[in-house]
């Protein structure tokens, strides 16, 4: 194996730079070797601008502690240029500190620079001035593009080279992404598309680092390249050159929210699952995208229609917190693959099938007759009894992986969870002495109205005889954009506007005749596909003379995926705007002289920053339900700030009540709010089997709730010893009395664990074990928050467990036989169910 390997070779002018110890990085089909050593990799992504530097290394650290190997990010260029030439490094876009974090934290790092990265990230990562570069052509064999492209490719790399990062100067960076995802759009593109991909590739190499470069989903990425595997199954996948190791780039842990979308969730049995076999068939590098998902702050949500929360089901959930059962059953996975990774890499494969869907696979090393063997179930129904001859009989459930230490000893299924469950509440911060709930006042508000009558008299910036794309118009600076026509002279008519999207408020005279969403104008289904368009319509009383027709148009993140995404119509481009009275009494606006104003007076003066003296904020007569508004949070007395709640735990924002719009805490953007998206009614699975293979449309949950109600507020956001200030601005009306200040704990632990395991329950911050709802080991039945007890149980059970838990933050059962007071109890495995209170 070893002679066939590809090397990277260290450059010996940046080892004089780093005081580290330089780390040569090669390959061949079984491994990525790194200084020598014969590795398979774990790694996950946690994208530094989805969370803040004071999270990093809490989020790094319990990477690590669930068996990572390695972090891996993307880079996101319109973050970074958000104007040409003019760079931002600072805060959470300070990539520089978070591999360094990364590198401390004892990890590897994976560099995805793109450009182009998708992620459900607006534009797809691409700056919009870019998109309007005169004579530009995205994603393809146009030379402006290219030169743009490669100048903040260079700049990355070379701040990387830089700050030492690569592993050939000392630092984690083992692997460099270019491009993302080419290979699933580039026909559209034709012989451009493939001239394009070459040249990404000999300009990555261009960049003369030591690091192998890779490309997802790129099946004729050049020779230079390693090709890689982005989906929920990647078992199957083999890469274009025999040399190179089988590497998934993104094992989707979830998937993303919509607004107005269900809840996705995937199973820690069938994720878990695809890992097992994709190292079972050869795997090398397995990463989670997600590992952590984190908030899409400001205006950074893509889609259309992403949502401001990216938990997307992954590990470590949006605020941070362990996912359990998710997080712990990949530990033990990691635990079991790292035991078996000497096999993986050096080992004699051999498969065989044992039975219909039962495959073995045994590695040998031939230096010493070691073995080590994974056998895995593929129906989605059965489940069987493989019969190995002399090495024993195991019983592999549907849709499972079991790795066997010497062929012939069960270590790890990835159906049989052995980690609890949190069940995880929002709660208000204070409690009493025995740990329920202290409701706090409600919070007093002040208000003050969007001064948008300027602009409703079509006193805009810029005039054209036509109807604009909104993101070239409005360079993508804000969410609105208003355009305003007055040469209407006519009664009684019935304004028709046809849009793409994604919003709409319709004003005559400076008055609001009607709005409209994309989703609204579909029904109660999701909208589906690409198409945001729909038409408004509204009978309209004209007066005589001339009249002012403003359209406030909308839009909820721009387009990030696809062929040519980024030249799809956004806004009242390829639409028309019609007056139709009766007869043929009509009149075609479309081609009017438009007056256009980008974004609210209220963003341009800064209502949002807590310093700004520009709002006239007014605390009496507190509006409800009217559009158009900010509000401002005072509490006791109506004071202008509230506090920062106790302890550690993360913090949300319950923005229940309210209608559509944009939140502040402290002047810092929290993202867009829309808890009136409520979420299909159908379609949720409350008892998801994880049989099967997974798709995004499987296991929902939330239906009919809406379809994000709590938003997060990291706690580097607040003042730990002065007051804070949120603001909100309303776009379609909402009651702000019942925001409210949560944080997000862990209300109640459950597990039910296979006997021979050792089963951890804990809590979270400050709060302990307060009271053993359920517990019996034998053959409970049921879920969690439904567990009953089966045919035979342990009568001690409780009393054994309440010993063990009961008052202390966390605790640890061994469950076998002997904890439970069992001598003798037959030739049968028993399970342990616990439910568990934390306060």
């Amino acid at each position: 194996m070893a002679s066939s390997r590809t090397e990277f070779v260290l450059v010996a002018g940046l080892a004089m730079l780093c005081s580290c110890l330089a780390i040569k990085v090669e390959y061949d089909a079984n491994a990525l070797i790194i200084d020598g050593q014969r590795k398979v990799i774990i790694s996950g992504s946690i994208h530094y601008p989805r969370s803040t530097p004071e999270m990093w290394p809490d989020l790094i650290q319990k990477a690590k502690d669930g068996g990572l190997d390695a972090i891996e990010t993307y880079i996101f260029w319109n973050v970074h240029e958000p104007r040409r030439r003019e760079y931002d490094f600072s805060g959470n876009l300070d990539f520089v500190k978070f591999f360094k974090l990364v590198q401390d934290a004892g990890l590897h790092a994976i560099l995805r620079i793109g450009p182009y990265v998708c992620a459900e990230w607006n534009y797809g990562g691409f700056p919009m001035w870019l998109h309007n570069t005169p004579g530009i052509q995205l994603r393809t064999d146009n030379d402006i593009f290219k030169n743009e492209m490669q100048v903040f490719t260079t700049k990355i790399v070379n701040m990387c080279k830089e700050a030492n990062l690569f592993a050939s100067q000392g630092g984690p960076i083992i692997l460099a992404q270019i491009e993302n995802e080419y290979g699933n759009i580039m026909e559209k593109y034709g012989d451009a598309g493939k001239q394009y991909i070459k040249w990404c590739a000999n300009m990555a190499v261009a960049q003369n680092i030591s690091e192998p470069w890779i490309m997802c989903q790129q099946s004729d990425a050049p020779e230079s390249m390693i090709n890689t595997c982005n989906g929920f199954y990647c078992d199957q996948f083999k890469p274009n050159n025999p040399k190179s190791p089988k590497m998934w780039t993104e094992n989707w842990t979830g998937w993303f929210k919509l607004w107005g979308g269900r809840d996705p969730q995937r199973t820690a049995e069938d994720l878990a699952f695809s890992v097992a076999r994709f190292f079972q068939n050869g795997g090398v590098l397995n990463n989670y995208y997600m590992y952590h998902g984190g908030t899409n702050f400001g205006r950074t949500a893509g889609g259309p229609y992403i949502a401001t929360s990216y938990d997307y089901n992954a590990p470590l959930d949006e605020y941070g917190n362990l996912n359990q059962p998710k997080w712990g059953h990949l530990k033990q996975l990691h635990a079991s693959i790292k035991q078996a990774e000497k096999f993986l890499t050096n080992g004699t494969v051999e498969t065989k099938s044992v039975m219909n869907f039962v495959d073995l696979t045994k590695f040998t090393l031939n230096a010493t007759g070691e073995r080590f063997c994974m056998l895995s179930n593929s129906d989605n129904t059965g489940d069987y009894t493989a019969d190995l001859g002399e090495d024993g009989k195991f019983f592999v459930p549907a849709w499972s992986v079991t790795f066997l230490q010497n062929c012939s000893k069960e270590v790890y299924n990835t159906a049989k969870i052995n980690t609890q469950t949190s069940v995880m509440v929002t709660k208000h911060s204070e409690e009493d002495a025995y740990g329920n709930e202290v409701k706090p006042a409600k919070f007093s508000w002040m208000w003050a109205p969007e001064p948008i009558q300027d602009t409703l008299k079509g006193n805009g910036r810029f005039e054209a005889a036509q109807l604009l794309d909104q993101k070239e118009a409005s360079g993508d600076v804000s969410d609105y954009l208003c355009v305003d026509t007055r040469n209407i002279s006519l009664k009684n008519m019935t304004l028709r506007v046809s849009t793409n999207g994604h919003g709409l408020h319709a004003y005559v005279n400076g008055k609001l005749i009607g709005s409209q969403f994309s989703r609204q104008a579909k029904g109660q289904q999701m909208v589906t596909g690409d198409d945001y368009s729909f038409g408004f319509d509204k009978a309209v009383s004209l007066k005589k003379g001339l009249n002012v027709i403003s359209l406030l148009s909308v839009t909820v993140g721009l387009a990030n995926y696809g062929a040519f995404y980024d030249l799809k119509p956004t806004g009242l481009i390829n639409g028309g705007v019609l007056l139709n009275g009766k007869g043929n009494n009509s009149i075609n606006a479309t081609t009017y002289q438009w007056s256009y104003k980008v974004g609210l007076n209220g963003e341009a003066q800064q209502f949002h920053d807590p310093n700004s003296r520009n709002a006239n904020w007014n605390s009496t007569k507190v509006p409800k339900n009217r559009p158009m508004t900010w509000y401002k949070l005072g509490v006791y007395c109506l004071q202008t700030s509230f506090k920062t709640p106790s302890g550690e735990e993360p913090v949300v924002l319950d923005l229940l009540g309210m209608g559509k719009g944009h939140a502040w805490v402290n002047g810092k953007s929290i993202g867009r709010y829309w808890p009136t998206q409520i979420a299909e009614t159908t379609g949720c699975d409350a008892h998801c089997n994880y049989k099967g293979s997974y798709n995004d449309g499987k296991c929902r949950t939330n239906c009919g709730n809406p379809s994000q109600r709590w938003y997060h507020v990291p706690r580097s956001f607040l003042n730990n010893n002065a007051d804070n200030t949120l603001i909100l601005f309303e776009e379609v009306g909402g009651a702000p009395w019942n925001v409210t200040l949560q944080v997000v704990t862990v209300g109640t632990v459950c597990a039910n664990a296979y006997e021979g395991n050792n089963l951890e329950l804990y809590c979270q911050g400050d709060r302990r074990i307060s009271e053993i709802q359920f517990a019996s080991f034998g053959d409970p039945q049921g879920t969690c928050g439904s567990f009953s007890l089966g045919n035979y149980q342990a009568t001690q059970s409780v009393a054994v467990v309440e010993k063990l838990c009961a008052g202390r933050p966390s605790c640890l059962i061994d469950v076998s036989q002997s904890t439970f007071g069992i001598s003798s109890w037959g030739n049968f495995t028993s399970r342990l169910a616990v439910q568990a209170v934390c306060k």
